[in-house]
């Protein structure tokens, strides 16, 4: 049996804030950085030996899957960082607060832009320091590759052939991801094939690891979160 270790990465300045963060490359709090360590100490629990180790390029995945490493004392220069893990990006709502967005576009309208399959928000402006363009973390990325503000459908659209290509094959070996809620959204889409109205409903909670194990034939066997306390429906098992 192999596993795959999938976590959100801890709670963010900009979670804390309630901003729509998308690409912007913010820290992690003090909570969230103690989530990654907690989220370290239950997969210590589990004993197992990771082969592969990957995250996005944003710091607060990386700072996530640094402090797990930390906490399994595990050398983090294996570490694969890739582009197509990063959050979605959330267009010209970049930076804006949710609850202000919510009194401007209504609840309803506010649910959509965060939760449907494939609604787009107004593309953000190149102009914007927040745009991806902008931030120095990004300037090895393909401009073209760049989005100005994604739906979780173009999410998917990333996030899939990049697992289908780097990851997929080394299945039977045990595995963990950092990254982001819209970018396990979709890989969680994908491997529970989920369909397009109830991944509505799938919300991926901060620094709790969603452990999936695979037989020997690469299929799902089970899949849990480790801190029960804090473990949302899969809405799967």
């Amino acid at each position: 049996m192999s596993h795959l270790i999938l976590v959100r990465h801890g709670q963010s300045e900009w979670n804390l804030q309630k901003k729509f963060t998308g690409w912007v490359d913010v820290d992690l709090t003090p909570n969230g950085k103690l989530e990654a360590c907690k989220s370290g100490e239950l997969i210590k629990e589990l004993k197992l030996n990771l082969d592969y180790f990957y995250c996005s390029y944003q710091k607060r995945a990386n700072e996530t899957l640094h402090l797990i490493l930390n906490t399994l004392r595990i050398k983090n220069d294996k570490v694969i960082k890739a582009w197509e893990l990063n959050e979605r990006h959330y267009g010209a709502l970049t930076g804006l607060n949710k609850d202000e967005v919510k009194k401007t576009f209504g609840k309803d309208k506010v649910l959509e832009f965060r939760r449907s399959w494939d609604v787009r928000p107004e593309p953000l402006s190149k102009n914007s320091p927040y745009h991806p363009i902008n931030i120095q973390v990004y300037n090895d990325i393909p401009k073209d590759k760049i989005p100005d503000t994604e739906s979780l459908k173009d999410t998917y659209e990333r996030v899939i052939p990049y697992f289908e290509k780097n990851i997929s094959d080394k299945l039977n070996k045990n595995i963990i991801i950092t990254a982001h809620g819209n970018s396990l959204r979709a890989l969680c889409k994908y491997l529970f094939n989920i369909n397009n109205e109830k991944i509505s409903k799938l919300e991926i909670p901060t620094g709790n690891p969603l452990i999936i194990k695979f037989d020997n034939n690469k299929k799902i066997k089970e899949a849990s979160y480790l801190d029960q306390k804090r473990s949302n429906d899969l809405i799967i098992f």
